[in-house]
């Protein structure tokens, strides 16, 4: 699991295979007569090739089929309730609830994992509700109340943590880490479709100067009056970010050399400093790496050719 998404499938596998495992354990194992054993051996076997499926396709697996399949867990944990035949095996499925609200937290937006969790307990509770047993309303009440609460909780936090790992502190911008996770996953959906994709580096001219002359304060300052007033004028599908110092970096996706030349045009003027840029637009077999390394390159070259110009 070394990336985000890697975790994500796995633990999508592991949610649905865990499942399959108790699930086949109360058919081989009944704890009580009425426990119904043909759809526990059903749901063990769907479980476990769900599991399989969703391992075998790994990070290919898009992230709609993995809502659907989450989805599809939550209804199926509904049909269980139902079918209990203990109490206890009502209230058992609380935990699975809990389970699903903090996968569905960690991995997706707030707004999702509230709909995500919502489902789970709406589908369990209609059918805790239809269940043979009864006596069970109050502990059925705290699991819901603890997976509800416990979704919330998390879900807010792990949206500020993932805020403060992939923005710049100082700029408000994607962080470089961030910014080249997303730049990366667009340059393969660009190769994959064929569509153009350009990157762009931006560099502040005699940031070094102000800086000495005004302070670091007055650098900070410059940097974030630079990064606001780029934020407004690039496109809602691009993607700013600061790559280091007073080095920028931007994604434009579905643009090539001439598009990526009038985007950049909207971000001249409004600034209290020169600025240098070099572009590369992605093509076959390209890395993130190699499109960084000619932008890089042909940022450096307009720089040496304009200094040689002035220096005439």
């Amino acid at each position: 699991m070394r990336s985000r998404p890697q975790a994500r499938v796995a633990l999508l596998a592991l949610l649905h295979g865990s499942g399959a495992l108790f699930c086949l354990a109360a058919a081989l194992w009944p704890m009580h007569p009425e426990t119904p054993v043909g759809l526990a051996w059903t749901f063990g076997v769907v479980g476990l090739t769900v599991a399989a499926g969703v391992t075998a396709a790994g990070d290919r697996l898009p992230g709609r089929v993995q809502h659907a399949l989450l989805a599809l867990f939550s209804l199926l944990v509904g049909v269980l309730a139902a079918r209990s035949g203990t109490a206890v095996g009502v209230v058992g499925l609380g935990p699975v609830l809990v389970c699903t609200g903090l996968y569905a937290a960690h991995f997706s937006s707030l707004r999702a994992a509230r709909a995500h969790v919502l489902l789970a307990v709406g589908a369990a509770s209609v059918g805790a509700a239809l269940a043979v047993p009864t006596g069970f309303l109050q502990p059925w009440l705290i699991a819901v109340t603890v997976a509800l609460v416990l979704t919330e909780a998390h879900g807010r936090l792990n949206g500020r943590l993932r805020a403060q790992a992939s923005t710049d502190p100082l700029t408000g911008v994607a962080n470089r880490r961030a910014w080249e996770a997303e730049a990366a996953r667009s340059l393969a959906r660009a190769l994959r479709t064929g569509e153009p994709l350009t990157v762009a580096i931006l560099d502040l001219d005699h940031f070094k100067v102000v800086n000495d002359r005004d302070g670091h304060v007055a650098g900070d300052r410059l940097l974030r009056e630079v990064a606001g007033h780029w934020s407004t004028r690039v496109r809602a599908s691009d993607l700013l970010g600061r790559h280091g110092g007073d080095e920028f970096v931007l994604c434009l996706p579905g643009t090539d050399g001439p598009g990526a030349v009038e985007v950049l045009q909207r971000l001249d003027g409004g600034v209290p400093i020169g600025w240098s840029v070099g572009t590369a637009t992605a093509r076959d077999g390209d890395t993130l790496g190699t499109l960084l390394q000619r932008a890089d390159a042909a940022l450096y070259e307009g720089k040496r050719q304009r200094h040689s110009t002035s220096g005439r």
